[in-house]
């Protein structure tokens, strides 16, 4: 079943459009990966489905019911944002203020929850550490658990291991698989690394060149744009 359908959008910004007439859907379970090369779209379509920016043109249709607050959302890290001051406990329990709604104070629950994700990405051990003090891949894995802290059935993730050593790298690839293929989390990921796109990814959509290529990993493997992005050939 589709979580989202997105049908012939246009997306731009600043008055300049970047991409025009896309389409292309996400059931539940799937791991779409996004890709393409810097200034294609990528992370204005990501904003554009979570609305935070409206598209040119064109619909974009939530399916099953989900609602925005069962979607979490990992932005790519500013460097101001690396120096945060609170610790690693605050900064994920913040994520399920995402589906309190206006209740001020945390319930129970909320913090069972915050504990069990923090269990699940391993970093329970570090929980009273200060942000600012963690390496770039602990504090990746402090970001995914907040944003699956606000999330019950998808995450946004906007390239996850940008910046990261190739150990940190593969160890938050195989993280976000983990959370894909064993707790039916729907993934949908910017990455610059079509490599582990094709690797970890059942959906690549290839935006920047047109026409836009949106299919299974497999199909991405045998098409002109596969082709040339990953063996630098063409049929």
């Amino acid at each position: 079943m589709e979580l989202i359908s997105c049908k012939n959008i246009s997306l731009g910004y600043d008055g300049r459009v970047v991409v025009k007439n896309l389409s292309f859907c996400v059931n539940s379970g799937d791991y779409l990966c996004i890709v393409g090369e810097n200034g294609s779209g990528k992370s204005t379509l990501m904003k554009t489905v979570l609305r935070l920016c409206k598209p040119i043109a064109g619909e974009i249709v939530m399916g099953e019911g989900l609602r925005h607050n069962e979607i979490g959302y990992l932005p790519q890290q500013t460097e101001i944002q690396k120096d945060f001051p609170a610790s690693v406990w605050e900064i994920v329990l913040s994520g399920t203020l995402n589906r309190c709604g206006l209740c001020p104070f945390y319930k129970r629950e909320q913090k069972q929850r915050a504990r069990a994700i923090m269990e699940k990405v391993g970093i329970a051990d570090i929980a009273s550490r200060s942000y600012r003090e963690l390496s770039g891949g602990q504090q990746q894995r402090v970001l995914l658990a907040r944003a699956l802290s606000a999330a019950s059935r998808l995450i946004f993730l906007d390239e996850p291991a940008a910046g990261l050593d190739p150990v940190a790298m593969e160890k938050m690839y195989e993280l976000i698989n983990r959370l894909n293929k064993e707790d039916g989390i729907t993934v949908m990921m910017i990455s610059h690394d079509i490599e582990a796109a094709v690797k970890y990814s059942s959906h690549i959509l290839h935006i920047g060149e047109e026409p836009y290529f949106f299919g299974t990993k497999e199909e991405y493997l045998e098409s002109d744009v596969g082709k040339k992005y990953l063996f630098g050939k063409q049929d």
